[in-house]
């Protein structure tokens, strides 16, 4: 049975690099033929496993981030091959969602155990204009954080973010939304508005805290305009989701959102997915998964 292994240099700090010799080692001991991606650009890495989708392969297997489970979305989604995300990366909310084994070796016997005994489960994806995404799609705030951390080239890691966050912070101003929700719109001043496929994004912050990675709904958390004062001081209950117990928060639901803002892009699993106006579907079990433990074969 041959997989298709996708390698991100970058993630983790070089992370993924260091234990894919491991991971592609548990793959073959497992009685599986891994074939890794010579991939070193995201561009690359999409048309690559675009390629062994096409030529039959049994699984795409993401050794990285959500950045490089991103790129084998884009592959997967909307057809029967199975994804395997292994993480190792900065950012692993797709396989926090997924209930996935911290350790890459563990996470990826347990996605071979699947493949082998012919085991998958199915989790819906978001599609933003074309563009397929697993976790959650930001827009405002911390889509300009985001913007901004990928123009620093100084501190490296986490710390560029919390340059980024400092800067934005000094920056901050509201932005001006047309939110519609399964047709339905308004136009409000908002601080951010987080759309997501699963609770988790930015490495663990529990911004969508009740959304379900397979109920074919998005849950759009929107952050009301507010002081630099009220946003430092919300950004700790990120951690727990006890953020949506604020006034100025409110948790709406939806199976289309549309978007619009002048200026803005958004991104989701930490790539830019598109400039806005857009709109976002949730497409109901449209990426099938192994080796995830919080999902139902």
């Amino acid at each position: 049975m041959d997989v298709a292994v996708l390698v991100s240099p970058a993630a983790g700090r070089g992370r993924a690099r260091s234990r894919s010799d491991a991971v592609v080692a548990a793959l073959r001991e497992a009685g599986l033929t891994p074939h890794v991606l010579p991939a070193t650009t995201g561009a690359e890495a999409e048309a690559q496993a675009a390629a062994a989708v096409a030529g039959g392969t049994a699984a795409v297997v993401a050794v990285g981030g959500d950045g490089t489970a991103h790129a084998a979305l884009q592959a997967v989604a909307g057809t029967d091959v199975p994804l395997a995300v292994v993480p190792a990366g900065t950012g692993n909310d797709l396989a926090l969602a997924l209930g996935l084994p911290a350790d890459p070796v563990a996470a990826a016997r347990a996605a071979a155990a699947d493949l082998l005994a012919g085991r998958s489960g199915a989790i819906d994806a978001g599609r933003t204009d074309g563009r397929w995404w697993a976790t959650v799609l930001c827009c405002g705030f911390d889509s300009a954080v985001t913007d901004r951390a990928n123009r620093l080239r100084w501190p490296r890691g986490r710390r560029r973010y919390d340059v980024a966050v400092l800067v934005e912070l000094a920056r901050l101003r509201p932005y001006e939304v047309t939110l519609t929700l399964d047709g339905e719109s308004r136009t409000l001043a908002a601080t951010m508005i987080a759309v997501g496929n699963t609770p988790w994004y930015g490495g663990g912050m529990k911004i969508c805290p009740e959304a379900d990675l397979a109920d074919g709904l998005l849950d759009v958390t929107v952050v009301a305009a507010g002081s630099r004062l009220e946003l430092i001081r919300a950004k700790p209950r990120l951690a727990d989701g006890t953020h949506v117990d604020h006034p100025s928060v409110s948790v709406h639901r939806a199976a289309r959102v549309e978007l619009a803002c002048e200026g803005v892009t958004t991104y989701a699993d930490g790539e830019p997915v598109a400039v806005l106006p857009a709109v976002t579907d949730c497409v109901p079990g449209a990426v099938r998964v192994v080796g995830a433990s919080d999902v139902p074969c």
